[in-house]
């Protein structure tokens, strides 16, 4: 399956934003997307576009979209992605256009000119899902399978096996916890 760049990038915010929200972080932690101090920095992370000033409204706007990508990254058949898709990038008043700003190559913006945060990450992270979507890729929108992780990722792997949001920390640590629980019961 072939990503473009900036359907990659905004396949990483998306995801980035999915693990602001407590449901995508070990059970009982806190959000940390509750000040415009962490909206500045997940603008800044994933190298958001086009933002002015930011405020509460942005705030509270971006965490709704959160809400809705978490809904399409949970659904459960193409129909019912599609529909939520279809719902938030006509919110986000989608307007196509090709741009080649920052030294980037021409690319396609899906938001509109001056349009805000919660609108630009809708737009462009909405059309980045629905490509997966219509690809018939969906099933490579993945929750983090350790127990005390739900992470989200895009499972970009050639087979689509990939279980843990990161192999380093929650599969290695499950690993090692299997293999010691192994030879636990080898020893008895």
């Amino acid at each position: 399956m072939m990503i473009t760049h900036d359907t990659r990038c905004a396949l990483d915010a998306v995801v980035d934003l999915l693990n602001t929200a407590p449901e995508g972080e070990s059970p009982g932690a806190p959000d940390s997307l509750t000040d415009l101090a962490a909206l500045q920095e997940f603008v800044k992370r994933n190298d958001v576009s086009d933002v002015g000033t930011l405020c509460e409204r942005d705030l509270a706007a971006v965490r709704g979209v959160r809400a809705r990508f978490a809904q399409v990254f949970a659904a459960e058949d193409d129909h019912t992605a599609a529909e939520l898709l279809n719902f938030l990038v006509a919110s986000a008043g989608t307007t196509p256009r090709l741009t080649d700003h920052d030294n980037y190559d021409w690319h396609v913006h899906y938001f509109a000119p001056g349009a805000s945060v919660a609108e630009h990450l809708a737009a462009d992270g909405g059309m980045a899902l629905a490509f997966l979507v219509v690809a018939g890729e969906r099933e490579r929108l993945r929750r983090c399978e350790a127990p005390d992780c739900r992470h989200a990722f895009v499972d970009l792997s050639r087979n689509r096996s990939r279980r843990y949001c990161d192999s380093r920390t929650c599969g290695n640590r499950l690993h090692v916890a299997a293999y010691r629980a192994r030879r636990r019961e080898a020893a008895r």
